[in-house]
Order: C-alpha cells, then structure tokens, then sequence
C-alpha cells in the first residue's frame, strides 16, 4: 500500500510538473509543418501557429501525390498558406493536344486562424479551411485544439470536408438542417464555393508530437479521419486510420521528413523556412558623421559646402543635394536614394551642416525629394539639436524638437550651392516573368535583360523607354486558343506567347510630366508606348495628407493594343481605362496597407480590385490580391477571377551597401482576360511614400 501511494504521488508530481511547462508551451525548435504544408502534424492540422513573420517552403512525395506548399505566418492569430498538388495518377486533361502528358495539378489556399490562446488549463484553439477557392479536391474545414503536457502536445479536432470523410461522428450542423448532411461536387477551379462549408461528413481526428531528449528529432503520431474512399487519385487503400512519422532539424532553417502513413505508404519531404522579421540588413554601414561641439561659425563659404555638400550626397544619401541660407534658416534639399529609414538620412544631414554652421541660425529644414516630387521637409531647432548631440545632464533629458511638415521651398535666396543632378540614367536589369500552375505546363517563365534609358529634359518631364532582350523562355507552350475554357472576353492578355516570341523589343517608351500640385496632390501626365502590350495616353492625380493613413487617387487611359509582329505599331482593339484607388492603414493593426481600386479594365469589364499587403521588420512586404468584375465565371474561363500574390524583397538586405531597390516576386495561378490592370511604370502612391513615416 506504501508503495503505491508512492507511485501514485509521484506520478501526479510529474503531471503537475508537466502541467506548469504547458502554461507557456513552445516547441524549443519551434512548430512544423504538415503534409498539405500549414503547422500540423501529418496529414491533419492542429491549433499551432509559428511565430509571425514565418515562411516555410515545403516539399512533401508520396506514391499518388507530390504537395508544394508554401506557408506564411501574416499575424500571429492567422495563418496562410498556398498549395499545388501534383496528382501523379491523373492527367491534367483528356486532350493530349493541349496538355501532353502533364499530370494534373490542383491550385490551393489555406486559412488557419487562432481562436484562443493556451492557457494553464485551456489548450490552443484554431478554425480554418483547407482548398479555399479551388476546385474543391481536398476541401475541408476544421475546430483543432492542441495541449501541451511536458515534452508531449496533444491534438484533438473535428473536421469536415476531405479530413472528414470517414464520418465517424455524426456533423453536429445536421441538427440545424438536413442541407448540412450532404456536400456538393466539385466546386469551379478558382471559385470560393462559402455554400458547401462545413457540409457533408464530418469526423474526429488527434494525434501527438513528441519532443525527444535530442532536439532535432521529434515523432509523431495520429488518428486521421479520411478515409481516402472517395479520393480524386483514386480510391486508395487504408490499412491503418495511424499514421507515424519523424521530423529532423538539420539546421535552423531545414526540415527533412519520413512517415508511414495509411498502414501502406511512404511519405518523404522538406522544409525551408525563414523568417521575415528577424532578416538584418546584410550591409557594412558607413559611420556616422562626427560632430564638433565647438566648430567655428562661417558664412556659407564655398570651399566648406563644397564638403558639405559630398558628404551629404555619399553619407547622408542625398542625391543633387542643395544647400542655402534664408534669414536665420538653412535649407538642405536632396533626393534620398540611399537609405530605406529616411529618417537615417534626415539625422546623418543634420550632423553633416551643424558642424561649420552659418551665424544666427536657428532652423534646419531638411526636404527630401524623390523624382524631382517633393516629400517632407524635417524641421529641427538648432538648440535643441546641439544639445542632443553634445548630451543632456543627467535627469534633464528632453525630446528633440523636430517635427515633419509639407515641403517647404525656399525659393532665391542670396546665398546657396548645390550638385547638379544627373539628368541621363542609364542601367541594366535582369527580368523574370512567370506564371505558375497553368494546363499548358506548370511553370511558364520568361529570362531576359532589361536596359532603361531615362532622361530628364525638365524638373518635371520625364522621358524614358526600355529595351527588353529575351534570352530563354517556354511561353511556346502557352496554347490558350486551344483552351477547354476559352473565355469570350477581347484577348487582352492572353497574346503574351505572340508577344515574348520577339527576341528584342521595346518594352516601353513614353514621355511623364509630373508635379506636386500643393496641399498633399501630385499629378502626372503620360504618353507613349506605356508597357509591353498597350501604348497610348493618361493620366493620374493622388491626394496624400502627410504621415496619413489614408489617400486617394485617380488614374485615367486611352489605350491600344501594340502589334505583337511589329511592336512599334499598334493593331485595332482601343479601351479606356482607369480606376478610383483608397489606400488605407488600418489603426487597429500595425504594418498593414489596404488598398482597393473600382473603375473599368482592359477587357472593358467593369469591377473592383482589392490589394492586402503586410510588412514586416525586415521590410520585406507580403501582399495578396484579387479582383471581381461585372463578367461571370463562364465569360472569364477556367479561375472565375484574376487573383494572386506577391512578395517585395528590399535589396539591401543582400548588398554590402545600403540602397532602396527592391526585387518583387510575382505568383498568378493563370494568365486570363479578366480583371487587367494596364501596367502603368509610374504610380504617384508608390513615388511618394517618403511621405508617410511609417510606410518605409
């Protein structure tokens, strides 16, 4: 009896202990990812969320399918993720002609989102989909909760859908109404089908990871609730509702992965991940500039701005920096191309002129320009600034007085000096353009060099082309005429096989006036061969209050469509086309720009874009689009609805200098007809972010 009391008093010392690290459960290596990619376990999901800014590349082969995924924490309440699966048993279509031998490929996005969060004695709750607007071969829905207890975290959900299938408990909803007892077919590739949710069977499902005493290795282990009967590669066998499996951490940033699942079939994978917060610029910054508290006071002599003015454009990233004295105020002014904090820049320009400061000044206004647009204008009092350069007394601390305010132009002043600006650009860039998951083949690229040529006749004209030289691509396999789906809509885009064909061409050549137009407006006017496809005329007005979280803009065209056998003429199809554009930063979350555009497309449809993106601390921005019109899904053809994503990547991140270029990945599931935006090369919005703060 002895002896069992004391077995039993210690296993509930080991529970409780166990229960007080679940409190604050986190993997040590962190979450991992599941087959269909999204944090889970094997083939189901739990409620676990990686820690926001997360992307995973994932991998993952077996017998019938292979599944490339890529997942990415937005927030740390929601998780996204974007699918394609490789049905290895099927072919992509009946007509050899069309698609060849290519097997078929499901186009998938997931959604994950956080209920609750794990406390001592609740467990972490998630809802989320599966297969959102695709063609409804894995489509599910589900209600996971996931607990922690010592090295173990258990897993017990319901789901609905394709993890449901076995219908191993009856779906609660059917008590509702009998709708709920039955799914429909498959949905339309493309379309978001909210009317089948949580229908049809629904059925448990658990499992546990288990954290090892080596930490690159865990297990796992789950209860599934398909039942593979109905499966699109074909009803496949199931030997076991068990699946088993290992992860292993080979580094910070790869996964590899082995399971045995349905009591018959091998799964095998990776994972590659990163996270987009915590990237750091990669590049040996420049020091500061020193500054001298006791520096002799001059008029603005040359030979001492002459310095000035060098290290405000190699130091302070002031591009043509121009510097001049109005009463007791000295202006700077400059283009900032070096540094994405412009804030950084601002700082570095104060130091560079308080040293060797003209008598009697008071004020420094530091405006930042960018192509010949003015932004802001930092206002900084000289006293103040002195002080916080020499140090403050201890307990005597103040915030610097500073303030951003519209640019402010000097205009004549009787003493300044300057660097002219460079008014011919010239540089070579490398181009890709791709289109992923499309019958034809699953990854149509196109490789080529762009060279651009811009020169500057005025302040505010622009003119500028670009020659494009294509060096390798497959757009030969793109056969949208033979499409099952043929859409009835004019051929706005889908000549883009007629148009690569060109080995050199002009990519664009057109001549822009643009201007700030005073009281936060910015206009421009353009004309020329505006982008690979069209030429033709327009024009834009954007209103942006500074440091605002909204703006709005309007941007009209008449365009033509350019001959694809001679890209300098023009064939017969005319629109018009604009749109009215909001852009919004919500106040409730951070880092987040929303923007949504009404207005008529290429094709003449008539319809709304909306635009989510999300940066991180890196800079790195992340956003997703789509975009519904007045055509239905039969005139649009095989999607419904012009939809995709994008990931804009900051340079310096690479560089051993600091620089604001950027590289922007571009993901659209299929080029169709509907919902095109002209490409415009110049948009006021993205010209003028230097006046928004928080938007760098």
């Amino acid at each position: 009896m002895k002896t069992r009391y004391l077995l039993s008093l210690a296993a509930v010392s080991v529970a409780a202990a166990c229960q007080v690290q679940s409190a604050s459960w986190e993997a040590p290596v962190g979450p991992s990812q599941s087959d269909f990619g999204g944090v889970g376990l094997l083939q189901v999901p739990t409620a676990r969320m990686a820690k926001e800014g997360e992307f995973s590349l994932n991998f993952r082969d077996n017998d019938q399918y292979r599944y490339y995924s890529a997942s990415l924490q937005l927030f740390p309440w929601l998780e996204t993720t974007v699918r394609y699966t490789d049905v290895r048993t099927r072919r992509y279509s009946a007509v050899d002609s069309f698609s060849g031998t290519q097997s078929y490929k499901d186009k998938a996005f997931d959604l994950k989102l956080r209920l609750w969060q794990e406390g001592y004695w609740l467990p972490e709750v998630a809802l989320g989909t599966r297969d959102l607007g695709g063609t409804g071969l894995f489509d599910s829905e589900y209600l996971v909760a996931s607990k922690a207890w010592g090295p173990f975290d258990f897993t017990f959900g319901l789901g609905w859908g394709y993890i449901g299938n076995s219908g191993n408990v009856k779906n609660p909803f059917c008590e509702y109404s009998d709708s709920f007892c039955n799914r429909g077919g498959d949905n339309t590739a493309g379309s978001i089908n909210g009317s089948q949710m949580f229908h049809g069977p629904a059925a448990l499902f658990g499992g546990v990871e288990y954290q090892t005493p080596w930490q690159p290795l865990r297990l796992k282990m789950e209860y599934e609730g398909n039942d593979y009967q109905n499966d699109f590669a074909g009803q496949l066998e199931q030997r076991s509702k068990v699946n088993v499996g290992a992860i292993y951490r080979v580094t910070d940033w790869a996964d590899v992965n082995a399971s045995y699942e349905r009591g018959n079939t091998f799964m095998f994978g990776v994972t590659i991940r990163t996270n987009f917060n915590e990237l750091r610029q990669s590049h040996i910054d420049s020091s500061k500039p020193a500054y001298d508290p006791h520096p002799q006071p001059l008029l603005l002599q040359s030979t001492v701005v002459a310095d000035q003015l060098t290290d405000l454009k190699y130091n302070a990233g002031l591009d043509a920096p121009k510097v001049q004295v109005k009463g007791n105020t000295l202006y700077v002014s400059g283009e900032q191309y070096k540094y994405r904090d412009t804030v950084e820049g601002v700082d570095r320009a104060n130091r560079i002129v308080m040293n060797n400061l003209p008598e009697n000044i008071d004020t420094i206004r530091v405006t930042q320009t960018r192509f010949n647009l003015p932004q802001v204008t930092t206002e900084t009092n000289v006293a103040s600034l002195r002080q916080s350069l020499t140090g403050y007394p201890l307990g005597h601390e103040q915030k610097l007085a500073q303030k951003r305010v519209d640019p402010v132009d000097p205009g004549a002043t009787e003493q300044g000096l300057f660097i002219a600006p460079e008014r011919l650009n010239f540089n070579l860039s490398p181009v890709l353009n791709q289109s992923v998951g499309g019958p034809e083949s699953f990854y149509l690229y196109q490789v080529g060099v762009m060279a651009n040529l811009d020169y500057w006749f005025t302040d505010h004209l622009l003119v500028g082309g670009s020659l494009f030289g294509n060096l390798a691509n497959n757009y030969d396999k793109f056969n949208y005429n033979g499409a099952p789906s043929d859409s009835s809509l004019p051929r706005v885009r889908t000549h883009i096989r007629d148009y690569v064909d060109n080995n050199v061409y002009v990519n664009d050549l057109q001549a822009n006036y643009m201007g700030q137009l005073g009281n936060g407006f910015y206009g421009q006017l353009y004309g020329g061969y505006l982008e690979t496809m069209y030429g033709g005329v327009g024009g834009e007005v954007l209103y942006r209050p500074l440091d605002s979280r909204w703006a709005v803009g309007v941007d009209a065209n008449y365009v033509r469509q350019r001959d694809w056998d001679n890209m300098m003429k023009f064939n017969d199809y005319k629109a018009p086309t604009g749109h009215i554009t909001g852009y919004w930063q919500p106040e409730f979350v951070d880092n987040v720009l929303l923007k949504m555009s009404v207005g008529q497309y290429l094709a003449k449809d008539k319809g709304v874009t909306v635009d989510l993106s999300k940066r991180f601390d890196s800079g790195v921005l992340v956003g997703v689009y789509a975009t519904k019109t007045n055509v239905s899904a039969d005139e649009y053809g095989e999607g419904d609805f012009t939809k995709g994503f994008y990931i804009s990547i900051p340079l310096d991140l690479f560089t051993v200098t600091p620089n604001r270029g950027r590289a922007q990945v571009n993901w659209t599931p299929l080029t169709r007809d509907g919902g095109q935006m002209l490409g415009r090369k110049y948009q006021l919005y993205n010209l003028t972010s230097d006046r928004d703060i928080r938007w760098q």
